[in-house]
C-alpha cells in the first residue's frame, strides 16, 4: 500500500467522523428551527393575548360608555315624565296570532316597567288594551261593563290574558299608588304601514290579493268584525289622554260590522285581484262577532270614528302596492 493511500481502517473513521459532523450541524439546525418555531409561537401567543386585550379594553369601553348613555336617556325620561304635560303610551303587543306563549309574561312585565316609571315621575300612563279582553263574546255589541266570555287555557288565551292582566295592574296601581292611568281597549284596526307578515285579516287579505294569490278565509267567512282606520284610533287616544277626570276604560272601534266574505270580496274588487276565495278551519277560540259600543267614548270623549272602511282601504292599499 503506497502511502498516498488510506486503510480501510482509516477511511472508516473519516466516514465516521464525516457522519458526526454532519449529524452535529443537522442537530444545530432543528434546534435553531425549533428555537425559532417557539420565538414565533410566543409572538403569535403575545400578538393573540394583546388583540383579546384589546378587545377587552374595547368591549369594557364600550360597556361603560352604554351604561352612561342609559343611565342618560333614563336621567332624560324621568326628567321629561315629570313635566306635567308629558304622558306615557304602553303601546307594545304583538298580534294573538304571532304573539307565542311569551306574550303575557313580556305584556305584563312591560305594563309593570311602566308602571314604575309612571309612579316615580307621577307621569299619566295609557294602557292600549284590547277588544280581545271580550274573548268570544255572548254580548253584542260589546260595552265596557261587559267583563268578556275568556277561556283561560285556550290557545288564545296568552294574548287574551295578558291583557286582562295589564288592565288588573293598572287599576291596582291607580287604586293603590296614585298614577293617573288611562285604559283603552282597541278594536280592529288597519292602515298604511302594517306589518305585511303580522298575521291580521286586512293586511293577509290585501297582500294576497295583491299577489294573485288565494284569499284565505277561515271557517264559513260569516264571522264578523269592526275595522277602524288608524287615524280615528289616534285622534280617540290623544282625546282619552287629554280628558281629566276619566280613566276608562273605553272601547276606540268603528262600530260598522262586516263579515270576513264581505272584506274579501270588497278587498278582491279594490285592488283589481283575480284571487279566489278559499275556506280553512276555523282556529280554536276565533270570536264569532265583535262590535264595539262606543257610546261612552261619545260620552267622555265626544269621539266617533269619521273614515269609512272603502277609505282606509284605498289608503291602505295604496301603501302595500308601494312596499310589495
Amino acid at each position: 500500500m503506497s502511502s498516498n493511500e488510506k486503510s480501510v481502517k482509516e477511511v472508516a473513521e473519516d466516514l465516521k467522523s464525516a457522519a458526526a459532523d454532519a449529524g452535529k450541524d443537522l442537530k444545530d439546525h432543528a434546534q435553531d428551527a425549533l428555537d425559532s418555531a417557539r420565538h414565533g409561537a410566543r409572538e403569535a401567543a403575545d400578538a393573540v393575548q394583546d388583540a383579546v386585550d384589546d378587545v377587552k379594553d374595547s368591549a369594557h369601553a364600550a360597556a361603560g360608555s352604554a351604561k352612561r348613555a342609559l343611565k342618560k336617556a333614563k336621567h332624560r325620561l324621568e326628567d321629561e315624565a315629570t313635566d306635567p304635560n308629558a304622558f306615557i303610551d304602553d303601546l307594545a303587543a304583538r298580534a294573538p296570532e304571532l304573539a307565542g306563549l311569551s306574550a303575557p309574561l313580556k305584556q305584563v312585565e312591560g305594563a309593570l316597567n311602566m308602571l314604575g316609571l309612571a309612579k316615580r315621575c307621577k307621569a299619566r300612563i295609557l294602557q292600549a288594551s284590547t277588544s280581545e279582553v271580550y274573548g268570544d263574546p255572548m254580548v253584542h255589541p260589546q260595552p265596557e261593563t261587559y267583563w268578556g266570555n275568556v277561556n283561560p287555557v285556550g290557545v288564545r288565551s296568552c294574548y287574551d290574558e295578558g291583557k286582562r292582566c295589564a288592565e288588573t295592574l293598572f287599576m291596582d296601581y291607580r287604586r293603590m299608588n296614585g298614577v293617573d292611568i288611562r285604559i283603552i281597549r282597541i278594536f280592529n284596526t288597519y292602515g298604511p304601514r302594517m306589518n305585511p307578515n303580522d298575521g291580521r285579516v286586512v293586511s293577509n287579505f290585501i297582500v294576497q290579493a295583491l299577489k294573485g294569490e288565494d284569499i284565505t278565509i277561515y271557517g264559513t267567512g260569516r264571522q264578523t268584525r269592526s275595522f277602524q282606520y288608524v287615524d280615528d284610533l289616534v285622534e280617540g287616544m290623544v282625546r282619552m289622554m287629554n280628558t281629566e277626570g276619566f280613566s276608562g276604560p273605553v272601547n276606540l272601534g268603528n262600530p260598522v260590522e262586516f263579515t270576513m266574505l264581505e272584506l274579501a270580496e270588497k278587498v278582491i274588487e279594490m285592488t283589481g285581484s283575480s284571487s279566489k276565495t278559499v275556506f280553512r278551519p276555523l282556529p280554536l277560540d276565533d270570536p264569532a262577532q265583535r262590535k264595539p259600543d262606543i257610546r261612552l267614548a261619545g260620552e267622555k270623549l265626544g269621539w266617533k270614528p269619521n273614515i269609512p272602511l272603502e277609505k282606509g282601504l284605498e289608503k291602505t292599499i295604496a301603501y302595500f302596492r308601494s312596499i310589495l
